[in-house]
């Protein structure tokens, strides 16, 4: 049906202009008007999107769907648009979630109501755009402009503490990319292109490629975050509205993880070979250390956003531990690491799943209370049944229980890292333990036992909409839990030939 459609170009610009035009029809006071624009335009890109899907031919690995134009010819750069078995089904996870955002802010925001549906839109564009940009330049405006509506969403519609929240965000996030951009730049005068397959097969020595490397880690560590650049994604969740938490956690941390794929390992084999180390370090750091910092939160949103970090770790260790799996002498046959960048990546799209819901969740309590104290709660599911429940399975799903999305992912690098180090295993498997014992901690306070206060008592369960939305994502997380096909398929072409590309580089 779209096969002659530019889709990736109608995917980046629909809801680009359709943001443009929500702004644009705001002044006219109809809210519900706007608010419905704003969800078909949302809807019509997910359905373009899915046409990436359907006519995906997952046998190969090359580019598809490819577009192409002149930009800036001075400098060789080009609008170009491409997509692997990597990058589309984030572009697929990136519509997906918009449309629960819309959806989920249709009662809960009455302030400049086209403002923010408007920045979500042109957000969705943006990212999408990342996704999809095969010229390292247009990557790199997408990437900066990305951080602007993220920015307005927290600093207009934020808590208490948003100009703070948003000015470390933005001041993290900028510096990193400061460092990409020159990595990008000193490339395009090595080899005269900014096409980012060209820089793939760039001829680097070592000391070129470690900086390079060192380049993209200030970058995509701070977007993933990982430890010890992350402590600016808790302020941000706390401080964002509903709907900025999810994108922030269920998109936007995903794109630091991209980054790696799509650059760091690729493009600097060697380097990466070197320093797995410290990626490897910093990654079970996460898993562990943060997992025990998210045990002492006393804010609901706070607890979710360390147990984001902690659930990144495994997308950061699965991409490179396999460097350790090819050179671990018990492992005869140096199998395991596609099983574990392919675990990786489960693990990032489940994650944009239940982390979504988890912030979705916390919002839905947040209208009705006004806090995200657990303190503030107890006994929730006296007064509130149905959504207790849905509460209860994303919690599990967060802890990685058997048949959810959560486990997946997670399973298949604990079980890549026994081929390369069982003490990697070990220390990455403690995240079952320790999501568990946080997780059940919020559950038990926040849902079970007497009712704590009248405000408790006053409660009412989930609207007709908040069910659709919560059902919706419970599903997702089912269908990838029990059946991780579909998307195992897509990815596995494109990984094997990114292994095989580091494999035959590493020195």
């Amino acid at each position: 049906m779209f096969a002659d459609w530019p889709l990736l170009s109608l995917t980046v610009w629909i809801p680009i202009l359709g943001g443009i035009a929500v702004l644009l029809s705001g002044d006219k006071g109809d809210a519900n008007g706007v608010r419905r624009l704003a969800l078909m335009v949302s809807i019509a890109t997910f359905i373009l999107s899915l046409g990436l899907y359907t006519g995906f031919d997952s046998s190969t690995a090359n580019m598809q769907f490819v577009e192409k134009a002149n930009w800036i010819a001075a400098f060789d750069i080009y609008y170009h648009f491409g997509v692997d078995g990597i990058s589309m089904p984030l572009i697929i996870l990136t519509t997906f979630t918009t449309i629960l955002v819309i959806l989920a802010s249709w009662q809960s925001v009455h302030k400049n109501v086209a403002q923010y549906l408007a920045a979500f839109l042109i957000m969705e564009g943006l990212m999408v755009g990342v996704f999809a940009a095969l010229d390292a330049m247009l990557f790199y405006v997408f990437w900066e402009g990305m951080l602007v509506p993220m920015f307005i969403l927290i600093g207009v519609w934020g808590g208490e503490r948003r100009v703070y929240a948003t000015i470390k965000f933005f001041i993290y996030t900028f510096i990193g990319s400061v460092f990409m951009l020159v990595a990008l730049i000193y490339m395009y005068i090595k080899g005269g292109s900014f096409n980012i397959l060209d820089m793939h097969m760039l001829p680097l020595d070592m000391n070129e490629q470690i900086l390079i490397f060192i380049a993209f880690l200030m970058a995509f560590a701070v977007k993933v975050p990982m430890w010890p650049v992350h402590t600016w994604l808790p302020d941000a969740h706390v401080e964002a509205p509903t709907g900025g938490s999810v994108i922030l956690a269920a998109i936007m941390l995903k794109i630091g993880g991209y980054g790696f794929l799509r650059f760091s390992l690729p493009i600097t084999p060697d380097a990466s070979h070197t320093l797995d180390w410290l990626i490897i370090f910093m990654s079970l750091v996460a898993v562990v250390y943060i997992g025990f910092v998210a045990l002492v939160q006393r804010d609901m949103k706070k607890l979710v956003a360390y147990s984001s970090i902690a659930h990144m770790g495994f997308v950061t260790l699965g991409m490179f531990v396999i460097f350790q799996i090819w050179e671990n002498p018990a492992n005869v046959n140096q199998s395991g690491a596609a099983l574990a960048v392919e675990g990786a990546m489960i693990q990032m799209i489940s994650h944009g799943f239940i982390s979504g819901a988890m912030f979705l969740m916390i919002g839905v309590l947040y209208d009705r209370m006004h806090t995200r104290e657990i303190s503030a709660y107890g006994g929730v599911v006296n007064t509130m049944p149905v959504f207790t429940a849905f509460a209860v399975f994303f919690a599990m799903s967060n802890a990685g229980l058997p048949g959810t999305s959560g486990f997946v992912g997670e399973f298949m690098v604990i079980l890549a890292s026994f081929k390369a180090n069982f003490w990697y295993a070990f220390l990455a498997a403690t995240t079952l333990i320790l999501g568990a014992a946080y997780t059940l901690w919020m559950v038990k306070r926040v849902f079970y036992g007497e009712v704590a206060n009248d405000n408790v008592r006053k409660l009412k369960d989930l609207s007709q909409r908040e069910f659709v939305i919560m059902s919706i994502l419970a599903v997702a997380v089912l269908a990838l839990g029990l059946w991780p096909a579909p998307v195992m398929d897509v990815l596995h072409a494109s990984v094997e030939n990114l292994l095989q590309h580091v494999a035959q580089s590493k020195l």
